[in-house]
């Protein structure tokens, strides 16, 4: 017998010394053990356990305010322009911008808790069900795609995991979490299952975390990974279970869940699973009128002019962004009254690629959005997209990068010239590591990857526009000042 989401509140001191209190919206089991999970041969059982560890981790990965945010804002794709008092926000992402964040900023606060609360619920059901190897391997796996992500920000975080107890953890050094997270993908990856599961951890996901992690090795660790890159990103690549979609735009349409690419994805739905807020965040207030929006969209994220004008015009993935001219969805051209007199478009609504300033008065309609993901007509404020966190045209260009660092040129063009034949673009006759970083750029814009590629191809702390020379120390996140008031045994990275 079962009860359908009843709600429990499991008081385990996981993080920072206290109770940590965490609600399970799923279906509880009444009077089934975990040795009736381990004998049984309902897959529902384990899938029911795991829902709440997977609901976290969709969680708010694709709104604004929190890790995607802050991945794409410090970078050079794309900034939040201030226009006027819109967009001010405590200018925290005019900061973000010019890389002169501190430890207070909302959006790193946000980021730590989306990564520990999803951890918290993981150590939870791993306390519970300590035996059913099925289930614990795969969410040892998931614990580890947050550590990932806390590595890559954050570095020196605590490790916490089921067998965590008493006061506040203090810092782990980042060689200490890569080697967390090494050691949890590596113990536990051949106990999941080896078939295309796209929205769940399986085999080939865990090599993909694995390829993420070695090609950021000599970053994370100061030693490179280069060939454990390649040799994972090549389990991936040849398990014949994925391929690169022929319509590059399938992977992010609204009904992308048969994407023949998407490895891992983040099953975002208007109803049940919000979250994934783009359109609100990137569109023009007129915007509704072209896509019948249930919402007004709130007229923030715009593309930067270089970026935007680094791709070749007839590159396909350049439809990765709104330009020119705005109409509705009747074929009216949209005229905005409220454009700034100075603007040399006027009223009619056009998306142009320059954007005046970036504080304090940018106007309206400035700068290229958005436009990667499909907006479907009457779409609500949360898309149904799903959100690709790994695909593989991503694992492609790690191992073409794996390749070219390690001297196989030839390969690694073969590799690149994959990508760029499906985007329409002419083949490179030879490669150079800035080839491959602009390739990159080109393949994975708004997908939360540029900050992580600038740092690794030491392009991070040059100036761009409207964004000074970065100093050294940039390449983490701040620890969030919030958790080392809630926890004092945290030690705040140099040069906070």
């Amino acid at each position: 017998m079962s009860k359908s989401l009843r709600k429990i509140c499991l008081m385990l001191p996981l993080a920072f010394g206290l109770g940590a209190c965490w609600e399970l919206d799923q279906e509880v089991l009444d009077g089934v053990t975990a040795d009736d999970i381990t004998n049984s041969t309902n897959p529902n059982l384990i899938n029911v356990l795991k829902a709440s560890a997977y609901s976290r981790i969709v969680g708010s990965w694709g709104g604004h305010n929190s890790i995607w945010s802050i991945h794409e804002v410090s970078s050079d794709e794309m900034a939040i322009p201030q226009k006027g008092a819109d967009w001010e926000d405590g200018g925290q992402w005019i900061r973000m911008h010019r890389h002169q964040w501190d430890a207070k900023e909302e959006s790193f606060n946000n980021t730590w808790n989306y990564c520990f609360t999803a951890i918290g619920e993981i150590n939870n059901l791993l306390i519970q069900y300590p035996d059913v190897e099925a289930l614990t391997a795969e969410l040892r796996v998931l614990r580890a795609l947050s550590y990932l992500w806390l590595i890559d920000t954050f570095g020196n975080v605590p490790i916490v995991d089921e067998n965590t107890t008493g006061g506040n953890p203090s810092n782990k050094s980042r060689a200490e979490v890569f080697a967390f997270i090494e050691s949890s993908i590596k113990d536990n990856m051949d106990l999941l299952v080896k078939e295309n599961t796209k929205t769940t951890i399986n085999y080939y996901t865990a090599q993909a975390m694995l390829a993420k992690l070695y090609i950021n090795a000599q970053i994370y660790t100061g030693t490179a990974r280069w060939a454990e890159a390649e040799a994972a990103a090549e389990e991936v690549i040849n398990s014949g279970k994925y391929s690169l979609s022929s319509n590059f735009f399938a992977n992010f349409s609204e009904r992308n869940g048969g994407s023949t690419e998407n490895i891992l994805t983040l099953p975002y739905d208007q109803n049940n699973a919000q979250g994934f807020n783009l359109p609100q965040m990137t569109l023009h207030y007129l915007s509704q009128n072209t896509y019948n929006l249930q919402e007004q969209p709130w007229n923030g994220y715009a593309s930067l002019e270089e970026f935007y004008n680094n791709f070749e015009d007839d590159d396909v993935r350049k439809n990765s962004f709104l330009e020119g001219p705005q109409f509705s969805s009747d074929g009216t051209r949209l005229n905005d009254i409220s454009a700034e007199a100075g603007d040399p478009d006027g009223q009619p609504l056009t998306f142009t690629p320059n954007i005046n300033m970036l504080t304090p008065n940018a106007f309206r309609q400035a700068g290229v959005r958005v436009g990667k993901f499909e907006f479907a007509s009457g779409a609500a404020s949360s898309l149904n997209n799903d959100y690709p966190l790994i695909r593989l045209g991503d694992i492609i260009l790690i191992k073409a990068e794996a390749e070219f660092r390690q001297g196989k040129t030839g390969d690694a063009l073969t590799s690149v010239n994959m990508i760029r034949e499906r985007a329409g673009v002419d083949p490179h006759a030879a490669l150079t590591l800035d080839l491959i970083f602009e390739e990159r750029g080109f393949e994975m814009f708004a997908e939360a990857s540029r900050r992580t590629d600038m740092i690794r191809f030491g392009k991070w702390n040059q100036p761009w526009w409207e964004k000074p020379q970065s100093e050294a120390f940039r390449g983490l996140f701040p620890i969030p000042q919030q958790a080392i008031n809630a926890n004092p045994n945290l030690t705040q990275n140099p040069g906070y």
